[in-house]
């Protein structure tokens, strides 16, 4: 098969062996691969795959069943499937563990389903899984017009939660206000401590699902509600703050942190109850019309140096694809 592979700082779409497929996976006809910023940090040399995993980046694919293990019953070579992986996905072929394998919801085609697995794993794993998200809760979701953004908008819309958002400009808010966002606030010219708590009333929000770490620990605890959530998804904005003990104490604060690729497949907090969840709850969504994919770009499986480029501007919205059947 080919891939793309990372070498020497450049990503090169080459010949490489396909890949072994154990007696509890599948194995995948790529048709696509989403882009995600795991995948930078990966291609950069500072997020190696976890042990046991593919060394070929890519987190997410959606294709056609092209071979079940042994022990695979839930599966069948030639059904369209999307699916979760630890590694492998900018190729043709990619193994996953049958447990991470998802049928494609009704309404999305083969293409745009790899738009779906980490977004709709980590934004149900995290809002409702770990924050136990309420109708009528009031949510900040940093980074609006993100893929995670998109999505958990959509999702906590669904949930009957109030949402606010945080974007860079006036088209990403208008784009979250479209998916069902009611407050919106510019990061760049506005401090979003105090439009949510403007827009509460002065409560503060109940959950925040936050993208950035390390930058904006503090103003979210001053942002959020007496026994408010706080759940750490990302670090784009450092890794280490210092906590205001006093802060969390006074409001009955919880801090959570999280990450997906590294979960084991078992388990209750495991990749498969997360899948399991998303196909029970999210999947039904998305067939009513309430949750979509949302998708910004997308390119060719050769022209991935270029995906990166895009995702790491911070121009684009929603998830990047891969197109690895034409």
């Amino acid at each position: 098969m080919r891939a793309v592979v990372s070498t020497s700082g450049q990503l090169i779409w080459r010949d490489v062996p396909d890949p072994p497929v154990g007696d509890s996976e599948v194995l995948v006809r790529v048709h696509a691969a989403g882009v995600n910023r795991a995948d930078l940090l990966q291609a950069a040399g500072k997020y190696p795959p976890p042990p046991g995993a593919s060394d070929i980046i890519g987190l997410e694919v959606s294709g056609v069943v092209a071979a079940v293990g042994s022990a695979v019953t839930n599966t069948v070579v030639g059904q369209e499937v999307c699916a979760l992986l630890s590694g492998g996905g900018y190729a043709e072929l990619a193994a996953a563990p049958a447990d991470q394998v998802m049928p494609i919801p009704p309404g999305v085609s083969v293409a745009d389903a790899a738009a779906l697995p980490e977004v709709a794993c980590t934004v149900w794993s995290n809002l409702v899984m770990t924050a136990r998200l309420q109708p009528g809760e009031f949510v900040l979701l940093h980074g609006g017009a993100s893929g995670i953004g998109t999505h958990a908008i959509q999702v906590a819309r669904t949930l009957n939660a109030r949402i606010a958002v945080t974007a860079g400009s006036p088209a990403k808010l208008e784009l979250c206000a479209g998916l069902g966002a009611d407050v919106l606030i510019d990061y760049a010219a506005e401090d979003f401590v105090e439009k949510v708590l403007e827009a509460s009333a002065g409560r503060g929000a109940d959950l925040i699902l936050d993208l950035m770490g390390a930058s904006y620990l503090q103003r979210n605890l001053e942002a959020l509600a007496l026994d408010g959530r706080l759940v750490i998804i990302g670090m784009q904005g450092g890794i280490k703050a210092e906590l205001n003990i006093a802060a969390l104490l006074a409001k009955r604060l919880t801090v959570a942190g999280t990450a997906l690729r590294n979960r084991p497949v078992g388990g209750p907090h495991g990749k498969a109850a997360i899948v399991d969840a998303v196909v029970e709850s999210v999947w039904p969504m998305i067939a009513a019309g309430t949750v979509r994919p949302v998708i910004g770009a997308r390119y060719p499986i050769d022209q991935a140096a270029e995906a990166h480029r895009a995702l790491a501007s911070g121009e684009t919205y929603g998830k990047v694809l891969l197109d690895v059947l034409p």
